[in-house]
C-alpha cells in the first residue's frame, strides 16, 4: 500500500481539481479551504473491522465540532465495485442500528462508480468517480443548512452529469488520472 499521506494528496488533489474546479459540489470549497475536512486512510480489508471504522469516525464528529465532515479512504479491499456498494448498504444500516441517522449520511465515491442503468462508459459516472473508494460522512444538519441557501439544489446532480457528459469521457479519465500526480 502506498503511504497514506500520498493517498491523502490524491485524495486533496481530486478534490480541489475535480470537485471544486467544476463545482460538482457547491458546498466543498469553504471546508476544504477551512481545513475542516478530515481524511482517514482505511488501511484494513476486512468488514467488520471497516464498519466499525466508519461508527468511530461518527463518535469522532459527535466528539469534535470544528470536523465538519470525514472522507473514508479505503485504499485496499474494496477494489470491485459490487463489494464497495455492500459495505456501505451495511454502513448505512449500522448507522440506523447506532442511532446515527438523522444526524449523518453517507455519500459514495469509488473508482468504478457506476449509476444504475448507465453503462459503464457514461462520462456521468464521473461525478461520484473517485482515486480511491470512499465514504464521505457528512453532518446532516449541515447538508440541510446548505441546501436551504443554495438556488435549486435538486438540479445539482443533473447539472453534474450534463456537466461531464459535455467534458466527455477522455477529459474526465484524464481528470481523474491528474490527482495521482
Amino acid at each position: 500500500m502506498l503511504d497514506p499521506q500520498i493517498i491523502i494528496n490524491h485524495t486533496r488533489n481530486w478534490i480541489s481539481s475535480v470537485i471544486i474546479a467544476h463545482k460538482f459540489c457547491p458546498f466543498a470549497k469553504r471546508e476544504f479551504d477551512a481545513g475542516s475536512l478530515h481524511y482517514a486512510v482505511i488501511e484494513r480489508a476486512d468488514l467488520e473491522t471497516q464498519l466499525a471504522d466508519i461508527i468511530e469516525h461518527c463518535a469522532a464528529l459527535d466528539h469534535d465540532k470544528d470536523r465538519e465532515t470525514s472522507l473514508l479512504i479505503f485504499p485496499d479491499g474494496l477494489s470491485e465495485f459490487e463489494t464497495y456498494l455492500d459495505l456501505l448498504d451495511l454502513a448505512n444500516a449500522l448507522l440506523n442500528a447506532e442511532g446515527y441517522e438523522g444526524t449523518y449520511q453517507l455519500a459514495s465515491f469509488h473508482p468504478k462508480y457506476r449509476f444504475e442503468g448507465s453503462t459503464e462508459d457514461d462520462p456521468g459516472n464521473y461525478t461520484n468517480r473517485s482515486p480511491y473508494p470512499m465514504i464521505h460522512i457528512l453532518r446532516e444538519a449541515s447538508v440541510e443548512t446548505a441546501l436551504k441557501t443554495y438556488p435549486n439544489p435538486e438540479d445539482i446532480p443533473t447539472r453534474n452529469i450534463e456537466l461531464t457528459r459535455d467534458l466527455g469521457a477522455q477529459a474526465m479519465r484524464a481528470l481523474l488520472k491528474a490527482c495521482y500526480e
